[in-house]
């Protein structure tokens, strides 16, 4: 069953995050010093974007005898949801939308 819960506070600020440069994979590390999340929460909340076709991810091959590595971008989708957010809510994530309501 899918949930239709509003984004949380901190799902906004991923998707800001991203949306500075759209087109570009970042990695997950580099969104949580950004976003100032620990990887216990940015991880799931990145999932969770991803499953409701808000992010793109893709996985790229480690370096050397690393493991891969997941990648993470604003979908479509993710764009035309932050453009559809009131202006209160692009500053006060609190005011956000549901996804189905955008």
């Amino acid at each position: 069953m899918r949930r239709n819960r509003p984004l949380s506070m901190q799902a906004i600020s991923v998707l800001r995050a991203l949306a500075a440069d759209p087109s570009r994979w970042r990695y997950g590390y580099d969104l949580a010093t950004e976003v100032h999340l620990k990887s216990g929460s940015l991880y799931p909340i990145l999932v969770r974007l991803a499953d409701r076709g808000l992010l793109d991810a893709t996985w790229e091959p480690g370096p050397h005898e690393r493991p891969p590595r997941h990648l993470y971008r604003l979908s479509g989708a993710g764009r035309e949801f932050l453009a559809t957010l009131p202006a209160p809510a692009r500053a006060n994530p609190r005011a956000a939308l549901r996804p189905s309501e955008a």
